[in-house]
């Protein structure tokens, strides 16, 4: 768009559908809400397939649980863990 940032991940508020997200980002939020409390970013690898045990896998699915929850999809708490918002 000419001259205006476009969000790939929306802010909760602004669509609040879930059908907003791209694929990977509705997987890693089916994932935690699945759980049903706090997961580490190691167990949604785990889920979805990635080599957790070298820690540079992670580290991108790390910042796109982090974007999930600076834009309102997830909440991060300070352990590290993270939750799905009701």
């Amino acid at each position: 768009m000419a001259g205006r940032a476009v969000l790939l991940i929306p802010h909760r508020g602004e669509s609040g559908d879930e059908a907003a997200l791209p694929a990977d980002y509705h997987r890693i939020l089916a994932i935690v809400r699945a759980d049903g409390g706090p997961v580490q970013v190691r167990a949604v690898g785990e889920e979805l397939g990635l080599e957790v045990g070298v820690r540079g896998k992670l580290e991108p699915l790390r910042a796109k649980m982090t974007k999930l929850a600076d834009r309102g999809w997830l909440h991060k708490r300070p352990d590290g863990k993270f939750t799905a918002r009701l």
